[in-house]
């Protein structure tokens, strides 16, 4: 499967010197979110250019309008979307954590983002309130909704990942014996 992060497909066009690439780096840096527009038009680019068994999307979509552009964009190409997972996490951890990169590129003497601060990072978790969070009803209704903790160990986080997507195949897999 490949993974398609719109975090790195952003971060690729802001630094790409293009027309585009900087109103991306404008939104970015006062915290917003770029338009669905702009979103969808990236991914379409990599659905198109990118081969493999599957997809792995990394931050899409991100808004009701991205989810349902999403599903048209899949059923043009004879796919679906098979299962989401929510990663559960605080806010105010959320937070720190940005905090704490900062500081530890800072420390490094490494480049530190525009947008890795605390106030950016609470205009951002108002986004996501307001835009964002509407889709854990959306994808629960379908029932394509799978919820874990986030704020574990990365080892854990990545099991509890593993163990979903596990219980999604065995789902396919009686499924598809059924369907014989």
């Amino acid at each position: 499967m490949v993974q398609l992060s719109t975090g790195d497909m952003l971060r690729a066009a802001r630094t790409s010197g293009t027309g585009m690439g900087k109103i991306v780096a404008d939104v970015m840096d006062r915290g917003e979110l770029v338009t669905d527009e702009v979103v969808i038009g990236l991914l379409r680019e990599q659905l198109e250019t990118t081969q493999g068994t599957g997809f792995i999307f990394d931050g899409f979509p991100r808004t009701l309008a991205q989810a349902d552009s999403l599903a048209d964009l899949l059923l043009e190409q004879g796919q679906q979307l098979d299962v989401v997972i929510e990663m559960q996490v605080d806010d105010d951890t959320l937070v720190q954590r940005v905090v704490n990169r900062a500081k530890e590129a800072e420390a490094a003497g490494k480049p530190v983002r525009a947008d890795d601060n605390e106030a950016s990072m609470r205009i951002r978790l108002m986004e996501y309130y307001r835009k964002t969070a509407p889709l854990i009803g959306y994808y629960y209704a379908k029932g394509r909704l799978a919820s874990i903790n986030g704020l574990g160990e990365i080892e854990d986080v990545q099991r509890a990942i593993v163990d979903v997507l596990d219980e999604w195949m065995a789902k396919m897999i009686r499924i598809f014996a059924f369907a014989i």
